[in-house]
């Protein structure tokens, strides 16, 4: 039986990150790939809108389709929008809770885009956050999450990644890919810290490295994977990603999911 991972997000339409970086990321790290669309956020110079969320019975109708006709093994959120899809989701993991959960928090999209409303962060912080296995917010995120002054450098870090834990995940793993040194990841235990400490890559083509890396935690849990580990192959596999990243001339490109597998030492 292969393990069996749900991802509940936003879709991206132009492909690069939401459910469909989710998507190729389950398929490229083994498990099999369900998603529960949220919403559609599709960005473009013809048409006025780009923005479409999902009704909550569709969310609903979605999530009850993957628990009941294959089965979960992990489930990872990202894009939820509004306080109303925060409840709901939370309401369902409450009644099938995955053994796994990896909560992003996504907020802001790489091309600018709002992805989660300013009143639906308090709901995210009280109702999502307790039932997480592991939330993977980066700066900015953690910023807005602690309504705090600016996190730059590995010392405020650590004390983010303490506060976000008395939400009530397991783990915090904040992601310093903005700081202005080296690129560092802080997870906390609750008792401890653990760094992941990565040369900067120069390239802005890095649109999905964030959902790809909680969709990769939550694809490595679901094989039974400790934390560390998770977080140890989810970094070498986004890394990759980053550095072979994808350049379709018209902005900010795509992390590639394939470079992993395709570019790895052998």
């Amino acid at each position: 039986m292969i393990a069996r991972v749900l991802t509940i997000a936003g879709s991206a339409a132009q492909g690069s990150a939401g459910i469909q970086a989710d998507l190729k990321t389950f398929q490229e790290r083994d498990v099999y790939g369900m998603a529960a669309i949220t919403a559609i956020v599709a960005n473009n110079p013809v048409t006025s809108k780009g923005m479409f969320t999902n009704s909550l019975e569709a969310i609903e109708a979605q999530y009850y389709t993957a628990i009941k006709n294959v089965g979960v093994d992990a489930v990872k959120t990202g894009m939820l929008f509004t306080k109303d899809i925060i409840n709901l989701v939370a309401r369902l993991l409450e009644e099938y809770p995955p053994a796994s959960l990896v909560v992003d928090p996504v907020m802001i999209g790489k091309m600018g885009s709002q992805l989660l409303k300013d009143d639906a962060i308090d709901e995210m912080r009280k109702r999502l956050f307790p039932l997480a296995t592991v939330i993977t917010p980066n700066l900015h995120e953690a910023e807005r999450i602690l309504e705090s002054g600016p996190i730059t450098n590995k010392k405020e870090m650590k004390h983010a990644a303490r506060a976000l834990h008395r939400f009530g995940s397991d783990f915090v793993i904040i992601k310093g890919g903005a700081l202005k040194e080296d690129a560092v990841d802080i997870m906390y235990d609750g008792s401890g810290f653990k760094e992941w400490k990565h040369p900067r890559i120069d390239t802005i083509h890095t649109s999905g490295a964030g959902c790809s890396f909680s969709a990769a935690i939550a694809a490595e849990l679901a094989n039974e994977a400790t934390i560390e580990q998770a977080v140890n192959t989810s970094k070498a596999y986004v890394t990759a990603a980053i550095e072979h990243a994808l350049d379709f001339g018209k902005g900010i490109g795509s992390t590639y999911h394939a470079a992993y597998r395709k570019h790895q030492p052998r």
